[in-house]
C-alpha cells in the first residue's frame, strides 16, 4: 500500500481545509488573501479593480454632464460645460481614465463653473491613489515572493542510514544551485508517524523532532556547497529501537525544512521535502560531489543523489 504523503517532494503540503464556516476571516485580511490567490485570479482582480473604478467614475461624469444639460449644448460655443469636449459616455469614460491615471492629454478639461465636478475630481484623485497603492502593492509583494527561490534549493532523493564516526546516523543531503547564497540558513527535521497514547487516544499525524544539531549549533548552515545533514540515532532518537528489517515494514514520513534569508532581497525563504520509509536506504552513503579544481572547488551535481552501499550494522 502506497503511503499518503503529508509533504510532497517539492515541498507542497498535502492538506486541504474543509468545512470552513468562518470564511469572513479571509476578507478581514483581504491583502493577504489577494496575494495568496493564483496568478490568473490576481490578474483578474487587478484588471477589474481599475476597470470598475474607471467605469464607475465615467458614469458619474456622464451623469453630471447630462443633468447640467451639457449634452444638449454641444454646438453652443457660448455655453460653459462642466468638462470641455465631453460629448457622450465614451468621452466621459476616457476623461475618467485620464483623471485617475493623471495622464491629462489636454483635450478634455474640467472648467471652474462646475463645483460638483471639482468635488468629484478630488474624490476620484484620492480614491485612484488608494487603488493604485493597494493593487500595485499586492502585485509587488506577489512578484517578489521568495517561493521560487526554493526551487533552486535541492534535497537528495533518498535519505541513508550508515555509520559516521562509529555512530549510526540518518543522513540526507541539501544543496543550493545558485551562486547567491542563503543567509542565516537553518535546517529542521520532523518525524511524522501515527501513534496511540497510553490513555488510548489515537494521534494520526504525530510530529516528533529529529535532532540535526540544534544543541551543538550544527543546524546553522553555511550553504555554499552541498552539505550532508546528520541525525545521530542514539537513545533519544525515535529510531533507537528500529532495525533494518523493521524499517522496511514501518510506516512513517520524515519532513525536512530548510529556512534562511535570500541574499539578494533579504526576504525569508523556506524549502521543504520529505522521505517515506521506502526512501530511506539502510547501509548506504552519499557519493562525494566536491573536488578541488584549478583555483577553486568544483561541485558535480550530476552525482548529488548517488549513494553507494557500505557495511552497516542491521540495528
Amino acid at each position: 500500500r502506497k503511503r499518503q504523503r503529508y509533504v510532497e517532494k517539492d515541498g507542497k503540503c498535502n492538506v486541504q481545509h474543509g468545512n470552513v464556516r468562518e470564511t469572513y476571516r479571509y476578507l478581514t485580511d483581504i491583502f493577504t488573501t489577494l496575494v495568496d490567490l493564483k496568478w490568473r485570479f490576481s490578474l483578474l482582480v487587478f484588471i477589474l479593480a481599475y476597470a470598475v473604478t474607471w467605469l464607475f467614475f465615467g458614469l458619474i461624469w456622464w451623469f453630471i454632464a447630462y443633468c447640467r444639460g451639457d449634452l444638449d449644448h454641444l454646438e453652443d460655443h457660448a455655453w460653459t460645460p462642466c468638462v470641455n469636449n465631453l460629448n457622450g459616455f465614451v468621452s466621459a469614460f476616457l476623461f475618467s481614465i485620464e483623471t485617475e491615471t493623471t495622464i491629462g492629454y489636454g483635450h478634455r478639461v474640467i472648467t471652474d463653473k462646475c463645483p460638483e465636478g471639482i468635488v468629484l475630481l478630488l474624490l476620484q484623485a484620492i480614491l485612484g491613489s488608494m487603488v493604485n497603492a493597494f493593487m500595485v502593492g499586492c502585485m509587488f509583494v506577489k512578484i517578489s515572493q521568495p517561493n521560487k527561490r526554493a526551487e533552486t534549493l535541492v534535497f537528495s532523493s533518498h535519505a541513508v542510514v550508515s555509520l559516521r564516526d562509529d555512530r549510526l546516523c540518518l543522513m540526507f543531503r541539501v544543496g543550493d544551485l545558485r551562486d547567491s547564497h542563503i543567509v542565516e540558513a537553518s535546517i529542521r527535521a520532523k518525524l511524522i508517524k501515527s501513534k496511540q497514547t497510553q490513555e488510548g487516544e489515537f494521534i494520526p499525524l504525530d510530529q516528533t523532532d529529529l535532532s540535526v544539531g540544534f544543541e551543538t549549533g550544527d543546524d546553522r548552515l553555511f550553504l555554499v556547497s552541498p552539505l550532508i545533514i546528520s541525525h545521530e540515532i542514539d537513545e533519544r532518537s525515535p529510531f533507537w529501537d528500529v532495525s533494518r528489517h523493521q524499517l522496511e515494514k514501518d510506516d512513517f514520513e520524515i519532513v525536512v525544512i530548510l529556512e534562511g534569508m535570500v541574499e539578494a532581497t533579504g526576504m525569508t525563504c523556506q524549502a521543504r521535502s520529505s522521505y517515506l520509509a521506502d526512501e530511506v536506504l539502510w547501509g548506504h552513503r552519499f557519493s562525494p560531489v566536491l573536488s578541488l579544481a584549478e583555483g577553486c572547488y568544483e561541485v558535480d551535481y550530476g552525482g548529488f543523489h548517488h549513494t553507494v552501499p557500505v557495511p552497516t550494522p542491521a540495528c
